[in-house]
């Protein structure tokens, strides 16, 4: 007996594929900082690129347990070149703006299909989308604010250094 519709399977797919795109959207990020010489920051966006990564595997382990197959998609090459950090930051908070949406999408499709399992699972990572919408544009609005002051942007590029998990 089939437990997750087609269409909620497809979008679990997807979602898993966009958590690894995220995560090479972030290892990238951290490889153009690091080379602006913002190690603090590329740290930053490394743990971050890990974060990503649990959250595909979590995804993928969850189809599993309701046994389903995973359906790997491809990946695309991210961008590696921005303007300036302010460029950075805003993709990060644009993305995760767009990772939201294909989460509501995913919880929209369990409440159609009524997949009470399913809205369960999800409902962590729509709660762990609200603390990421929130981190992205808290750092967005400490750069733009700290914009054309070194002694600022050496300060938060300490601060986001010291980020562990």
């Amino acid at each position: 007996m089939k437990k997750i519709s087609d269409k909620l399977t497809d979008g679990l797919n997807k979602q898993i594929t966009a958590e690894f795109e995220s995560a090479y959207l972030y290892l990238a990020m951290a490889g153009y900082l690091q080379a602006q010489g913002f190690s603090g920051m590329a740290r930053w966006f490394r743990v971050q690129a890990d974060e990503e990564k649990r959250h595909a595997l979590k995804i993928n382990d969850f189809m599993l347990e309701r046994d389903l197959t995973p359906d790997l998609g491809d990946i695309r090459q991210p961008r590696t070149d921005w303007k300036d950090l302010a460029g950075v930051f805003d993709d990060a908070y644009r993305h995760e703006c767009r990772i939201s949406h294909m989460i509501y999408d995913l919880v929209a499709q369990g409440m159609e299909d009524g997949d009470f399992a399913g809205l369960s699972f999800l409902q962590w990572f729509v709660d762990e989308q609200v603390e990421e919408e929130s981190k992205a544009l808290g750092w967005l609005e400490k750069i733009r604010f700290t914009a054309g002051m070194p002694a600022g942007l050496m300060l938060l590029d300490s601060q986001m250094g010291q980020r562990t998990r």
